[in-house]
């Protein structure tokens, strides 16, 4: 039996699309000699759907989509493994079909429903109660759906049902520690039942979450039998029978590097949500230093430097250098440059407020005029032309409030939303030596050298660095990693090596600055706690840790 992955990109609530998406490769003359074609979880829908669940409009069409693919399937004899959510007994299941030939063979529902971090799946969904291995042409096929490989019990009771192998559609989120960690997951699962087991899983991006694919099936003997690659839609094939499975495909694994997955991650997370909105282009705004010079090589990568538009936005503080580096940046991506300078603008509105700021000292109220004046001729620019904004703020700014509302934190999306500064200046690095996968900038240097040496600063007064304010910002990300990834207590952070007091202010503004993060634009979700569904901490809030 010859058996074919499809890792494929598809949309939320696209039923239509979806479906096409389907009955393409079943209809393909290349894919004629396929006996099963593999989807991921939830396919139909797109992954994941939320509250569309609750509609019942959104699941009859889902099911009209379903039915469209049991009879287009007669007409070809083929046969295949797609997910949709179903309704029965007025209960909303997450299903895994078997279709064979015009027909429904089986039906499995996901019974671990994951409700933690970025999953919300018991608030849609009903778990489905026992496992069951379907017969199909001489075999029996188990078909346990993301979550449920990862506890035992599934696959055990797979196995006691007689399965002789276990296909797994998955819609499992990308991030910086869980590529191996599914394969050692799945591994685990053939070691304990000594089952073949493939790995479907699902590409693209979906808001805040990117689909990496790297879907792979493991044979009996815990041998990988081949990888699907990462970063890429593709179709992995193999061969089954009773001595397990086989590829005429030479074994290939991912062995991509920490960075360029996580730069990987960050082109198509910011390229699929401009294009599944229907979004021209992006606007960004160039300021010379190394945030936005990096967001605008992830912008080239994934939208092309035709598609990308970038201004500089200068006034008094503006330093030579940052022109020059601004240009350098722009002409290394292909990219114009066009220039707003916002001094007279400036001016007019300090006089409007003049009456109200007499004899008061110019503080940070100044500072944030300026870029709130750069977000509304942005957004300005963007509202004419259609193009959206791309926010350029790391995390490490985000975090301690370092960034204005309605400022430079305007936009529709931020890649780098979940990338500490340090992380910033190590991708930088990496670009600047390697291209990612489909990434459509221009081998070479893009981030000029004089960017990414230079200290950093927002140049909003004179002589103003990040550091007079901040600690060195790889002392600052290790307390904002103790503190945001792992939930790290005061005490234990101190005992890494930094000050009490310090811990303590980050801490505190990391609290305070809660209100802003809530307002903020979307972003790519790199580690196992980004700001968004994964860290869900109130506004009010008066705790502090004493320890």
């Amino acid at each position: 039996m010859k058996i074919v992955v499809a890792q494929l990109n598809n949309i939320v609530g696209d039923i239509q699309g979806n479906v096409d998406k389907v009955i393409q490769p079943l209809s393909d003359k290349k894919a004629i000699e396929t006996d099963l074609l593999v989807f991921s979880e939830l396919f139909i829908s797109g992954y994941p759907p939320e509250d569309l669940i609750l509609k019942n409009s959104f699941l009859d069409a889902c099911k009209i989509g379903l039915d469209s693919i049991v009879d287009f399937s007669k007409n070809v004899n083929k046969a295949l493994i797609i997910g949709v959510p179903l309704i029965e007994d007025n209960n909303v299941y997450n299903c895994s079909v078997l279709i064979d030939n015009g027909s429904i063979v089986g039906c499995s529902k996901k019974q671990n429903l994951p409700n933690y971090s970025v999953f919300d799946e018991k608030r849609v969904f009903s778990p489905g109660t026992y496992s069951e291995a379907f017969d199909f042409r001489n075999f029996r096929v188990g078909m346990p759906i993301c979550e449920d490989i990862w506890s035992k019990k599934v696959c055990d009771d797979l196995k006691r049902d007689g399965a002789d192998i276990i296909i797994s559609p998955n819609g499992s989120p990308f991030d910086r520690y869980k590529k191996n960690l599914r394969l050692e997951t799945a591994l685990e699962r053939v070691k304990e039942n000594r089952i073949p087991l493939i790995y479907a899983n699902q590409f693209g991006g979906q808001d805040e979450l990117v689909f990496d694919g790297s879907s792979f099936a493991i044979n009996s003997d815990l041998s990988i039998v081949s990888q699907a690659p990462a970063w890429e839609e593709s179709y992995l094939e193999f061969n089954f029978s009773k001595d397990g499975l086989s590829s005429n495909n030479p074994l290939t694994t991912n062995t991509n590097s920490e960075l360029s997955d996580i730069y990987s991650a960050m082109v198509l997370g910011l390229k699929d949500y401009v294009n599944k909105n229907n979004f021209p282009g992006i606007i960004l705004g160039l300021s010379g230093g190394i945030d936005s010079a990096l967001c605008a090589a992830i912008a080239v990568d994934a939208l092309g430097s035709d598609r990308v538009s970038c201004f500089m936005l200068p006034f008094r503080y503006t330093s030579e250098q940052s022109f020059i580096d601004a240009k350098g940046c722009a002409k290394n991506l292909n990219i114009e440059l066009g220039s707003l300078n916002i001094e007279n603008s400036f001016n007019s509105l300090e006089n409007v407020l003049a009456p109200f700021f007499k004899d008061l000292p110019k503080d940070v109220t100044e500072e944030n005029l300026q870029s709130r004046i750069r977000g509304v001729l942005l957004m300005a620019l963007s509202n004419k032309g259609g193009n959206m904004v791309v926010t350029t703020g790391n995390k490490s700014e985000v975090s301690v409030g370092y960034a204005t509302l309605y400022g430079d934190m305007n936009g529709g999306y931020n890649p780098i939303k979940d990338i500490y500064k340090t992380e910033v200046y190590a991708l930088s690095k990496w670009r600047n030596s390697n291209l990612p996968v489909g990434g459509l900038g221009p081998l070479g240097e893009v981030i000029p050298l004089s960017i990414i040496e230079k200290e950093p600063t927002a140049e909003l007064r004179d002589n103003q660095k990040d550091q007079d304010s901040l600690p060195p910002y790889d002392e600052l990300d290790d307390i904002l990693e103790s503190l945001i990834d792992y939930e790290m207590s005061v005490s234990d952070i101190v005992k890494k090596g930094h000050e009490k007091s310090l811990v303590k202010k980050i801490e505190n503004l990391l609290y305070v600055s809660e209100y802003k993060r809530r307002q903020s634009a979307p972003g790519v979700r790199i580690s196992q706690k980004n700001f968004g569904r994964d860290r869900r901490y109130p506004i009010t809030n008066l705790f502090r840790d004493e320890n």
